[in-house]
């Protein structure tokens, strides 16, 4: 396990209505000035790839969720 958000992160997306895609996440994380690859956000999804602090940040914005809850701390 390369980090401790991926199934937030998931469940973030799938939750809002309308629900965010992966790429529409990509798009959102862009404009708050972090740039991925297409493969990024299933990566982090599954626990395959490590998350930075300041893409922590920028996710959580971009998911209007807490860090905290991101991390599962709340």
């Amino acid at each position: 396990m390369k980090n401790l958000i991926g199934a937030n992160v998931r469940e973030a997306r799938k939750k809002t209505n309308p629900k965010i895609s992966q790429i529409d996440l990509l798009a959102r994380l862009e404009i708050r000035g972090v740039s991925m690859d297409c493969t990024s956000i299933s990566k982090i999804e599954s626990y395959r790839r490590p998350v930075s602090d300041i893409e922590l940040v920028a996710i959580a914005d971009a998911l209007n969720v807490s860090i905290l809850w991101l991390l599962g701390v709340e």
